[in-house]
């Protein structure tokens, strides 16, 4: 599948281009800093330029499918919140249709349900994720929403514990299992229309993921 990734310098979206070159796919790497090219390219991803929040559309040409891993960053307020994790995400689910991508994966957050589930300093965010979420089931791609707990830097394990719609506690996951859950999804037909949440668990990935 040729996949476009977007976020894709850093964290999670990093893994998902590394886990997805392994599984064969042909990776693009959105990137707002040309100089992130090279790092990227290194691994054996081509990249584009493009911003959630200004021009993005070429960046999807010729793509089959998009892992969206984008987000404003713990650091920022409401305002880039907004723009980013929930106008950014729009723009993209829109360039999709646009140009004739089917396959869709959104990086989520747990609790992004039910916004008032998570702490009061983070509610703006899971508002944001739960309306991005939400305009994306309701479009015609073929989507998966993966909604993860806290994400370390642990190293990952492969195993995993799924929620439908949630898991009976909030917890934690390594980055790369969740790149590895997502990057699986993307050859699940049966995953299309699945939203789930994702912990670290006792469960092989292939075999939490044949439950959807």
């Amino acid at each position: 599948m040729r996949l476009l990734v977007i976020g894709a310098s850093r964290g999670t979206g990093r893994l998902v281009v590394e886990q997805a070159l392994r599984a064969g796919h042909d990776v693009r790497a959105m990137i707002r800093d040309p100089a992130q090219a090279a790092a990227l390219e290194e691994l054996g991803a081509t990249t584009v330029v493009g911003d959630l929040e200004g021009e993005l559309e070429h960046a999807f040409d010729g793509v089959e499918g998009v892992c969206f891993c984008a987000g404003s960053g713990s650091r920022t307020g409401p305002d880039a919140t907004l723009r980013v994790d929930l106008h950014g995400a729009v723009r993209t689910i829109d360039a999709c249709t646009a140009r004739g991508v089917e396959r869709y994966v959104m990086l989520s957050s747990i609790a992004a349900d039910d916004p008032l589930r998570g702490r009061a300093s983070i509610r703006h965010y899971l508002a944001a994720k739960h309306a991005a979420d939400r305009l994306l089931l309701a479009s015609d791609l073929a989507a998966t929403v993966v909604r993860p707990g806290a994400l370390t830097h642990d190293p990952g394990t492969g195993r995993v514990t799924i929620g439908v719609p949630r898991v009976p506690e909030h917890g934690a996951i390594p980055r790369a299992d969740v790149a590895a859950v997502m990057v699986a999804c993307l050859e699940r037909p049966t995953t299309v229309g699945a939203v789930f949440e994702l912990v670290a668990g006792d469960t092989p990935i292939d075999e939490a993921l044949a439950t959807l």
